[in-house]
């Protein structure tokens, strides 16, 4: 017989089919990144200053200012007096044009008169400095970029400062210089803005908005290819358990905190070495406390506009944690509120059609909670979640493939678990996916209904008379082989009809 096998993600043994899946993974990766982009958790963030909230930001409509007037206003900056404060604000508003910021870098001595500004002693001007350094983070220019790392010691510096304005102007500077190149995030590591971080997050204790931008650079390093060599800095620093206090949403202050420590965890959970230290601190209980609680609000309508971003890496979270089954089984590791499971098919069921892909990832969560855990799959059955489960069947891009998998663990089970699954009305559903044009959802669905008919002859009895078998007679002259052999065993499971002698 086929055992259906539990998703092949990376804790999982290798498996005939685990390239195939992992391929998908990098699909829905590739899409879960989009999707993030399309809700503008963009890879740069731009902060609006005092100054600009009358709707004129730093990329106003009025014209680009020449060469010669760029020079003017650094040679404001080095004359100084009473007016340099309002040069730094002409220049600022001026380096919004990604033209000017090419102007600027390439003349002499330009960002020296910035940096020395930064470092000096004058509180304004340090902070119009930093502004000016901000904006200039967000270029699109890469050089641009390069020609900033001059400052970076002293926005490292300035991240334990007592200033949150300061220090979250600092942390956000910081964060959209992390993804420019490989040079520049090297430099960063050594100059230490891993413990950095920590120190920062601990000194601003409370302050949501300092949580929000450390935690958005911090995954903005996460992000980088070389991240397996970052990995053990950030466990060292102690910065996990900050990460997952603030997971929290705030009702005043909103998610963002909360989504920016959630994509952190999740870029941490996708490493086998930092995943096993995650559970241990408790990372799984955590995050799935707040999906309970997020699950709550959902289900009753009242979730907050962008919850879905929250929900999304929870979820990545959670599913990855999941895999590595061996170390989740100590007491305070692992997870045991059965609300969980509500929760899970609740997104399932409230992004089914708004936001699919996050319809898909609470299944595979779901999938992983019952992979290996007899308790979760009784759980599935005593919750009444399975007729749930199989109003998602009909729907496609991977959803119904998601349910089967689940359903085929808990079938997995056993001969008690199957004839549930059979009373619970899973047979017309399977007769119906097993005329689906997708192979992966046929497959499923003949792995799942031979181990339900191999459990009792009532249920295949009644597979026959729900017309199930002319279903599988036909897919004997399907082009799949595994897919006829798998058809010709189950009917050998069938009760054959009695021939009359005449």
């Amino acid at each position: 017989m086929w055992r259906l096998k539990a998703v092949g993600h990376k804790a999982r043994p290798q498996d005939v089919g685990l390239d195939e899946f992992k391929l998908k993974r990098r699909e829905q990766e590739k899409a879960l990144r989009q999707a993030r982009r399309d809700q503008q958790l963009v890879s740069k963030r731009l902060l609006l200053h005092d100054d600009e909230d009358d709707g004129e930001g730093p990329m106003d409509t009025r014209a680009i200012p020449s060469r010669e007037q760029v020079v003017e206003l650094v040679r404001g900056l080095l004359i100084g007096g009473e007016k340099r404060v309002c040069q730094f604000r002409e220049l600022r508003r001026a380096l919004g044009h990604p033209e000017v910021q090419l102007i600027f870098i390439k003349l002499e001595n330009s960002m020296r008169v910035v940096v020395g500004l930064l470092s000096g002693l004058d509180d304004q001007c340090r902070v119009e400095a930093g502004k000016c350094l901000h904006t200039l983070s967000h270029s699109p220019h890469p050089e641009v970029g390069m020609a900033c790392l001059s400052a970076t010691p002293y926005l490292l510096t300035y991240l334990s400062g007592q200033s949150a304005r300061f220090t979250e102007l600092c942390l956000y500077t910081l964060g959209n210089l992390c993804p420019e190149n490989e040079l520049i995030r090297k430099k960063l590591l050594a100059q230490g803005i891993i413990p950095s971080l920590a120190q920062c997050i601990q000194n601003h204790s409370g302050t949501l908005a300092v949580l929000e931008a450390a935690a958005f650079t911090l995954s903005q390093l996460l992000q980088a290819k070389d991240v397996e060599q970052i990995i053990p800095l950030v466990l060292a620093s102690g910065l996990a358990p900050h990460l997952m206090a603030g997971l929290e949403p705030d009702a005043e202050y909103g998610i963002g905190a909360a989504t920016e420590c959630a994509w952190c965890l999740h870029y941490l959970s996708c490493s086998e070495t930092c995943s096993s230290v995650l559970v241990n601190q408790g990372a799984l209980p955590r995050c799935s406390s707040v999906l309970v609680t997020v699950g709550g609000a959902v289900a009753h309508g009242e979730s907050l506009e962008g919850l879905e971003l929250l929900i999304w890496p929870l979820l990545r979270c959670v599913g990855n944690l999941l895999a590595h089954g061996d170390v989740c089984q100590g007491e305070g590791v692992c997870v045991t509120d059965c609300r969980l499971l509500a929760a899970l098919c609740v997104f399932a069921q409230g992004f089914l059609h708004t936001h699919p892909a996050l319809a898909r990832e609470s299944l595979w969560a779901l999938n992983n909670l019952t992979a290996d855990s007899a308790v979760w799959c009784s759980a599935v059955l005593c919750s009444g979640l399975v007729p749930v489960l199989i109003q998602l069947m009909p729907f496609s891009q991977g959803i119904n493939s998601m349910v089967l998998r689940t359903l085929g663990n808990v079938a997995h089970k056993g001969t008690a678990f199957c004839l549930q699954l059979a009373q619970a009305g899973l047979l017309p559903s399977l007769c119906a996916t097993l005329k689906m044009a997708e192979t992966e959802v046929v497959t499923l669905s003949l792995e799942v209904l031979y181990l339900l008919v191999a459990s009792s002859p009532q249920v295949a009895d009644e597979f026959v008379q729900l017309k199930g078998l002319p279903v599988l007679e036909m897919m004997l002259f399907n082009s799949e082989e595994s897919l006829r052999l798998r058809a010709s065993h189950i009917i050998d499971q069938l009760p054959q009809p009695v021939v009359q002698q005449t």
